[in-house]
């Protein structure tokens, strides 16, 4: 069965079809959406056959991922990390929302389906309506991953109908909330003493001093 195409504004979502999408996530279905970088695939992150379907279509090993947890706010951020000190608080405070994923040890409420070896989680709290508004319904983290395009020149998918085209068979539902961006979050890893760049995308590394 093919994946529902629903046409969401990406600035005011109407209700209706926001609960449709997070009906889809309760569900255990995966959802293609638009964020203030990329578009990308995610899914509830408390439900782990959503999780085994979302590894599948990525090819990876659940406990091998690199996936992030797509997050309301820091709070929310805090529930599943430690170590969150004071100077890296105030930073992600700065730069939150927006596009910015940030490396943190994760704690034992990650669940275990998704708990790797390394300890350690990638958080996003996206400055987009549409991903705020459905982890907000969800209640809880998404885990999300990006959508990659094919071809070798151009990273990453950005048009919502060619996306249909290329995923339609591989998950529930993919929102359409106008072309996306080409550039990724800005990575930033504070596992160590010191936080350090591992990629520079979208995000403006002034907002991290």
């Amino acid at each position: 069965m093919k994946a529902s195409f629903l046409k969401i504004h990406p600035v005011y979502p109407e209700n209706k079809k926001l609960t449709k999408v997070t009906e889809v996530l309760q569900e255990g279905g995966l959802v293609i959406y638009p964020t203030d970088t990329i578009y990308a695939v995610g899914c509830d992150l408390l439900n782990p056959q959503a999780i085994e379907r979302l590894c599948r279509i990525k090819g990876v090993d659940p406990q091998k991922n690199q996936f992030s947890f797509l997050c309301q706010d820091i709070s929310q951020v805090s529930e599943y990390s430690k170590n969150l000190t004071t100077p890296v608080f105030k930073m992600m405070n700065k730069a939150l929302p927006g596009p910015y994923t940030f490396i943190l040890p994760s704690n034992n409420h990650v669940p275990k389906k998704i708990d790797t070896k390394r300890k350690t989680i990638g958080f996003r709290v996206s400055d987009h309506a549409i991903p705020q508004q459905l982890v907000s319904r969800l209640g809880h983290p998404m885990l999300t991953t990006s959508v990659h395009d094919e071809d070798e020149i151009v990273a990453y998918a950005t048009d919502p109908e060619m996306i249909y085209d290329r995923f339609a068979d591989q998950v529930d539902i993919i929102v359409d909330g106008g072309m996306g961006n080409n550039v990724a979050s800005t990575v930033v890893d504070c596992t160590q003493d010191e936080p350090q760049i591992v990629r520079q995308g979208l995000g403006d590394i002034t907002m991290l001093v």
